[in-house]
């Protein structure tokens, strides 16, 4: 079920914390992101996980790094205001309400309901996640291009640039129901992947960060391309941010 919630004020100024370091309660049991608190990378690769949390220490929805009409034609305005303010600001909010009730479950000694918020923090926390990666992860259409450091980071792990962008296409496109496509690194294998993620926590690995995010849940495409998913994503290709790609991976790598 789609998260339908309020617009939130801007928050630019808001204090700023490492989404994967800031309430590890948060991501546990996501599969998408287990970093080590205890990290510490430059402040130039550590900016890359933070995200804006409010004095109370809860999760804020992050601003657009770009103008909401940036992206046309391939991304609507529309589409981007209703899926970055209502529908990523919804899972921020149920991700906020499921750790706040875990909190007074652990204070009362009392969990009657544990499995319905531990299914709701897995639920939001996913999602909150991956969109800040999602959008994160777009520009306006050819202001980045792959370097060639990048070009062959994905050949060495996908045997080409078109290897992977067929493998991720196709990943997405299959995707049963509501999902993502997921390029990440994997610190085990010490190597590049794409999952075909559902929902947001279904079919994800442990251990696995995140490097770019294709949603296709339905409301990141239905106004401008119905039921046409597979045009969504070929235009996708033309917003995706390749600095940020590339930054993200050297980020992931020096976190772990």
């Amino acid at each position: 079920m789609e998260n339908q919630a309020d617009v939130t004020e801007s928050n630019t100024n808001l204090p700023r914390r490492k989404f994967v370091g800031a309430g590890t309660a948060a991501l546990a049991g996501l599969g998408l992101s287990s970093l080590s608190a205890n990290a510490a990378p430059s402040s130039s690769v550590s900016s890359l996980f933070e995200v804006p949390m409010n004095s109370k220490g809860e999760y804020e929805l992050p601003p657009l790094k770009y103008a909401y009409d940036a992206l046309e034609p391939h991304i609507d305005k529309e589409t981007m205001h209703l899926h970055h303010d209502i529908h990523f600001n919804g899972y921020k909010k149920g991700l906020n309400a499921a750790l706040a009730k875990l909190k007074e479950f652990r204070a009362k000694g009392d969990y009657p309901q544990i499995a319905y918020w531990e299914n709701s923090l897995a639920f939001n926390g996913a999602g909150y996640n991956l969109h800040v990666v999602f959008f994160d992860g777009m520009a306006p259409a050819g202001t980045t291009k792959p370097s060639k450091a990048f070009t062959k980071e994905i050949s060495d792990a996908f045997g080409s640039m078109d290897g992977f962008k067929g493998q991720m296409t196709n990943a997405s496109k299959t995707v049963q129901g509501s999902g993502w496509g997921i390029l990440g690194w994997q610190p085990m294998g010490g190597k590049l992947i794409v999952l075909q993620a559902e929902k947001h926590q279904n079919l994800s690995q442990w251990n696995v960060i995140p490097i770019l995010a294709l949603d296709v849940w339905e409301h990141a495409y239905y106004l401008k391309y119905q039921n046409k998913r597979g045009d969504y994503i070929s235009n996708w290709w033309e917003v995706v941010n390749w600095d940020y790609a590339e930054k993200r991976l050297a980020a992931a790598k020096n976190l772990v």
